[in-house]
């Protein structure tokens, strides 16, 4: 009979401890389903976090093709003369592969026929070196460019992917101003400029006749000054990486489709020289074959051509260079109008995801 009766007890103490457990457990999960329905945490936002804002800065590497490259190759260039830039970004995340990037850069671009002219290939080398040429030209760009990413980014942004190539492609507008160096002399290989050395401005002296009366028949004739605002076309490829929840950091090649040709303030060809008037500094601009020693009119002038500019003096040249053309439109030339000039962009990135926050969760 004992045994019987704590058999009951037993049998009821665990059908009420299994209820009570049961309701137990049904009001926990309905607490934490509320709790999570109101959580704060950045996770679980995933709509919302797919598209973000960062800010960024970079450091480029700039380079130029154009006419005053090592050789008449549209993608010729001289990495010797790579110079640094810097910029700052603002970017917006669209969704899981696309971003819309507005960037400012600074940088210079220069070039230098003497220090570019490849000795191993003898025609381009000769007429390269001889013309003599040079310059830099401090770039102010601001740029909006769209990028695709390859691996897309399927949920909120602490979800990105670890890294992504991607393509690039947007439109662009520049400052430019293209600059040289002052010769020692003026164009007789004597007169010396008491500024030599100093970096001028080439487009106010017009060096291949944009501010001269030209004859209808000149080459250069209609020629017009160019814009120192320009538009250009950026595209090209990277790879982002992400560095952790709110860094990244991107490694991207660029070109820059230019629709001037006068980076370099070279496109045409050379002009009488009298026609710059009394401005020897605008003669010294266009025709700098006089500064090699060996065409120099006051140390060789044998080699040299004597012709009388429209000025009526006498100016002294390197057949081919430094005067009008004389027999035909290929004789003179100083540049290539009919290829534009490109620039480059190598890019270091680093991003930051601005407007969001990691912390712990947080439940009402």
């Amino acid at each position: 009979m004992r045994k019987a009766i704590y058999l009951a007890v037993m049998a009821a103490v665990c059908l009420f401890t299994s209820e009570g457990y049961g309701q137990l457990s049904r009001r926990s999960i309905k607490k934490n389903n509320r709790q999570l329905s109101t959580y704060r945490g950045d996770k679980f936002h995933f709509g919302k976090d797919k598209t973000y804002n960062a800010i960024g800065f970079s450091v480029n590497a700039l380079n130029y093709y154009g006419d005053l490259a090592p050789k008449p190759n549209r993608f010729s260039t001289d990495i010797s003369f790579t110079r640094p830039a810097f910029a700052v970004s603002y970017a917006h995340r669209f969704g899981p592969r696309y971003t819309l990037v507005g960037a400012f850069m600074y940088g210079t671009l220069s070039g230098s026929d003497t220090k570019s002219a490849d000795e191993g290939d003898a025609e381009n080398a000769f007429f390269r070196y001889q013309r003599n040429l040079s310059f830099r030209n401090r770039i102010k760009e601001l740029s909006l460019i769209a990028s695709f990413d390859l691996f897309e980014n399927s949920s909120s942004y602490l979800s990105r992917v670890a890294w992504t190539p991607y393509a690039f492609v947007g439109v662009a507008v520049f400052h430019h101003n293209p600059q040289a160096q002052v010769p020692a002399t003026q164009v007789d290989g004597i007169t010396p400029f008491s500024n030599a050395g100093e970096w001028v401005n080439l487009r106010p002296l017009g060096t291949e006749g944009q501010n001269a009366n030209l004859l209808p028949t000149d080459a250069n004739a209609g020629i017009k000054s160019y814009n120192l605002i320009q538009p250009a076309i950026p595209f090209g490829v990277g790879v982002r990486f992400r560095v952790n929840t709110l860094v990244d950091i991107a490694a991207e090649f660029g070109f820059r489709y230019l629709f001037t040709d006068y980076i370099d303030d070279v496109s045409q060809s050379y002009v009488d020289l009298g026609v710059f008037g009394d401005n020897e500094l605008a003669k010294a601009m266009s025709y700098r074959t006089f500064e090699l020693p060996q065409y120099n009119p006051a140390v060789n002038p044998s080699i040299l051509h004597a012709y009388t500019g429209r000025d009526n003096r006498q100016y002294m040249a390197l057949p081919g260079y430094g005067e009008e053309f004389k027999n035909d439109v290929t004789s003179n030339i100083r540049g290539n109008k009919n290829d534009k000039d490109i620039y480059t962009v190598f890019t270091i990135r680093g991003t930051y995801i601005i407007g969001k926050s990691i912390h712990r969760a947080k439940f009402r």
